[in-house]
């Protein structure tokens, strides 16, 4: 994989097979994609990615880094090396057109059948839920400013039909599949960059360039404010272990160069732009409030606008969680269809949403839980990339999907003690070293630096280099096994 960047010889795209139409609910689940229902081009991974990307929480992200005590450049540095993490997200992705699975089922070659079926009930299944019903929160916040706007009061009875409204918007998408989420979310992406222009527009209008705070960072609290605002914003990329979902349709011979450049521009060209429009809004307006904050700055008429494409913006991103949500379930080894399951997902998650906006706080305690999943997250995904570069993107899709006792991923009582060790290894590592929701030694011994994030991915990929030497066999070129690239 010498490059990253798209490659234009990449393989035309073939004929769209009656399994994955947009006006066709998807009949695959996690099984195997023959290759006659293998089609598209990689390009098409940009705007999936993309229509993901630009939405609210970039905008808070970005304001975040400028409240941390950060100058604008030094936020603008933490932005870019921060995003830089999609390019894990693409290597992920390379291996949906080699096995022509999703990823909940590759990851059975990390975690053995059964190891696996607990990676994605915690990783792929409960992490995910709880990520939509923050999503649908912050998206019913800006329907229901819209909903006031045009004189309605948004009491209890309104709020629960917003809720189940989005919800709606958003589960179809996920239900109808692939397909449609292909189809949707170019006219999705250049909808959300119309809007967020307007709000680039008036935003550069009134920053400050030169700004930095009024006692600026330096020695160890500059460093922990930068490595802080990295983690913070990698915490997007690191979320996505499922990029595979949305490539496994792509054909076996698919340049890789072309599945990692498509993967990674999609996610970090959006999440620069509007990560910094949040660290330049935060020179010139209080960010602790970014939905009333940026309405100050923007014209009266595009207010609604604005919080439309916040709305938007969440729907696209909650689609595609609970898609491979959907999928996890199913991999988790529950026997229902795919769109059964992503109804189960939004059921739960809406459940949430409603329980916290009406009777209590309760996502306030998911969010800061949350903010730990970077210590799972980083090995997790640091893992499935060793994997799949120790394999050299050589994977059989339906041996993959061979759960009995003779599977060649079945390893040591179906799990695979490398798999386990290297990421229990890894979040240990990184547990060590948190300075977020608490203070570790390590941080507390180094001044409130807080190394998660490296320390999780270090520790992960050498053991599983480690403890897979000698283990993975030759795989020669064949029908569901790819070397292409």
């Amino acid at each position: 994989m010498a490059s990253t960047f798209p490659d234009p010889r990449a393989s035309a795209p073939a004929a769209r097979p009656e399994a994955d139409r947009p006006t066709r609910i998807e009949s695959h689940g996690i099984d195997h994609i023959p290759d006659e229902d293998r089609h598209g081009h990689p390009r098409e991974l940009f705007s999936v990615w993309a229509a993901a990307n630009v939405n609210y929480l970039s905008l808070v992200i970005g304001g975040a880094l400028v409240l941390m005590g950060l100058s604008l450049w030094q936020a603008f540095g933490v932005i870019v090396v921060g995003n830089l993490f999609w390019l894990l997200t693409g290597v992920l992705a390379v291996s949906g057109p080699a096995a022509g699975a999703p990823s909940e089922v590759i990851t059975r070659a990390l975690y053995g059948v059964r190891g696996n079926r607990v990676n994605n009930a915690v990783t792929g299944w409960t992490i995910s839920v709880c990520y939509f019903a923050l999503n649908l929160a912050a998206a019913a916040g800006a329907a229901f400013a819209l909903v006031e706007k045009t004189g309605i009061h948004a009491g209890t009875g309104v709020k629960i039909v917003v809720v189940l409204l989005i919800a709606a918007a958003t589960l179809t998408i996920g239900v109808y599949g692939h397909a449609l989420i292909i189809r949707l979310y170019l006219p999705i992406t250049i909808a959300l960059a119309a809007a967020f222009g307007v709000v680039g527009y008036a935003v550069l209008r009134h920053a400050d360039f030169g700004y930095t705070p009024d006692t600026p960072l330096t020695g160890g609290a500059l460093w922990a404010a930068l490595i802080g605002g990295v983690t913070l914003i990698a915490a997007g990329p690191l979320s996505y272990t499922t990029s595979a979902d949305f490539s496994r349709y792509l054909p076996v011979t698919t340049s890789k160069r072309a599945v990692v450049g498509w993967t990674a521009l999609g996610g970090f060209l959006p999440s620069v732009v509007v990560c910094s429009l949040g660290a330049l809004a935060a020179t010139v307006v209080d960010m602790t409030d970014p939905q009333t904050a940026l309405q100050t700055m923007l014209p009266g008429w595009f207010t609604p606008v604005f919080l439309l494409s916040l709305v938007l913006g969440t729907i696209a991103i909650n689609a595609m969680t609970a898609y491979s949500a959907g999928l996890a379930l199913q991999a988790v080894g529950l026997r229902i269809r795919r769109s059964v399951s992503v109804l189960a997902d939004g059921t739960v998650a809406v459940s949430l949403t409603l329980y916290a906006l009406l009777v209590s706080n309760f996502l306030d305690t998911v969010s800061n839980v949350l903010e730990l999943t970077v210590i799972l997250l980083g090995p997790a995904m640091t893992v499935y990339a060793m994997d799949i570069l120790l394999r050299r993107n050589r994977y059989d899709g339906r041996a993959l999907m061979d759960e009995s006792h003779g599977s060649a991923f079945w390893y040591t009582a179906g799990v695979n003690p490398a798999g386990a060790l290297a990421v229990l290894g890894g979040a240990v590592a990184a547990a060590l070293c948190v300075d977020t929701v608490y203070t570790s030694p390590v941080s507390h011994a180094l001044g409130g630096v807080d190394l998660t994030l490296p320390a999780g991915m270090a520790v992960s990929a050498l053991l599983y280099a480690v403890l897979m030497r000698g283990r993975i066999p030759a795989a020669p070129a064949g029908p569901g096994v790819s070397a292409a690239g």
